[in-house]
């Protein structure tokens, strides 16, 4: 026997207050009307995508089932209830028609926000990137794939993938690599706060260390953060980005020397001269200049210098570049590096650099909400939903701030059931 309710469904409050949550949430830019279906609003749709977020729901078809079968939670979303929700294909159009100009102009009015009620203070920020891979058969090593891994060969599934590299290491001084087909999530975030200031998408075989630059640039231009130190790990040791970080903005960078940057000297100075690794003076050739950077180069003393010819038939130290290349060349750098700048090995370096684990945490959250299992494809997609994530992470922040929750606002995953609740 069917027994009604006395109380229909979507006239019931959700438990949560989302309404709480959304009212913090800036509006999409307004479009003109387009003829085709019934429009939907953009501001649902987009408040659906962070309600799904915050949910945990991996899939869009998953959010269409919520919506379906908790009408209460529509209304603050913006929906009707008593009319069927979008579709998980409606919600898969938003991110692919939508530039993703749309939300990263809501992220910024967030991050402006925060700024202004004294969350963010952007005195120390951190860099770093994470690999987002393709939902594509490409990336599941248990499908049988000719070339799983030529760069040449684009995957079907996702045409603007592109493959990329990840390091970890498992133990102490034993390297993993893993190669993937997706895209790169790039962040500067508050090191006090823990919170993200920009955030790029890129595809997965963009170097990393160029958009780091780009995206310090852009902070720098744009943003009125009174900056005094930036911290990343040993893969930005990089001249460019040091020379900004020390020359442009002014800042200390803690940024550790990387290994692969320093190279073995294979030759010996005495009194001002150079002899190579058989202990002979070497001829002095001229200069060098390269990026900006000028050197003294010293060539192979049996193959260039008179005081040597017809002594020698090989080289007395076996130099593997005596036959090939006629002999080795040495550089000797004449432009101070920039380098020299950078406090290594001090008290307050190890300290500054030891934050930088924050960036860690930050992409724990924002992978807490599935913004590494995108289930959308295509290069705009995927960058409007790693967009999203950080909308929502910011959007949460924001919101525990402002209802007296300042010791909330990375609570993420825990803060709308346990905290935001009628």
């Amino acid at each position: 026997m069917r027994q009604h309710c006395l109380i229909a469904p979507e006239s019931i409050p959700p438990r949560a207050r989302y309404e709480k949550l959304f009212e913090n949430l800036p509006k999409l830019p307004s479009e003109r009307t387009r003829c085709g279906r019934p429009p939907v609003s953009r501001d649902a749709l987009l408040k659906g995508l962070v309600y799904r977020n915050l949910r945990g729901l991996d899939k869009l078809v998953e959010l269409e089932f919520e919506l379906l079968n908790n009408p209460s939670i529509a209304e603050p979303l913006g929906l009707d209830p008593l009319k069927r929700p979008p579709s998980d294909e409606r919600f898969s159009e938003f991110l692919r028609s939508n530039p993703n100009g749309y939300f990263q102009s809501i992220r910024e009015s967030l991050v402006q926000e925060l700024i202004n009620e004294g969350v963010i203070s952007g005195s120390g920020i951190a860099l770093d990137s994470c690999a987002i891979e393709a939902s594509i058969k490409e990336n599941n090593l248990k499908t049988s794939i000719k070339d799983r891994y030529e760069k040449h060969h684009l995957p079907s599934g996702d045409k603007d993938a592109r493959l990329g590299v990840t390091i970890h290491f498992p133990s102490p001084f034993k390297k993993k690599i893993h190669y993937f087909w997706g895209y790169r999530n790039h962040i500067i975030n508050d090191l006090e706060s823990e919170l993200p200031i920009a955030e790029m998408t890129s595809q997965a075989n963009k170097d990393e260390k160029k958009v780091a630059l780009s995206m310090l640039k852009n902070l720098h231009q744009d943003s009125p953060l009174p900056i005094e130190v930036v911290a990343a790990d040993a893969n930005f040791d990089v001249e460019e980005i040091l020379h900004y970080i020390i020359e442009e903005m002014k800042a200390e960078a803690m940024i550790p020397r990387n290994p692969r940057n320093t190279q073995a000297t294979h030759y010996t100075v005495r009194r001002d001269e150079i002899y190579c690794q058989a202990d002979l003076l070497m001829n002095r050739k001229g200069k060098m200049t390269v990026k900006g950077i000028t050197y003294l180069q010293y060539r192979c003393p049996l193959h260039w210098s008179k005081d040597f010819l017809g002594q020698y038939l090989l080289c007395p130290a076996g130099h593997p570049k005596f036959l090939h290349q006629r002999g080795c060349n040495v550089l000797i750098r004449v432009t101070p590096s920039i380098r020299e700048k950078v406090k290594y090995g001090t008290h307050r370096f190890k300290e500054v650099y030891n934050t930088r684990t924050s960036v860690e945490r930050v992409f724990s959250r924002l992978l807490s909400i599935s913004m590494q299992k995108p289930t959308v494809k295509g290069f705009r997609a995927i960058r409007n939903h790693c967009t999203i994530a950080h909308i929502t992470v910011l959007l949460v922040a924001l919101t525990a701030y402002r209802i007296g929750c300042e010791d909330k606002i990375r609570f993420v995953k825990s803060f709308v059931p346990n905290f935001l609740t009628g």
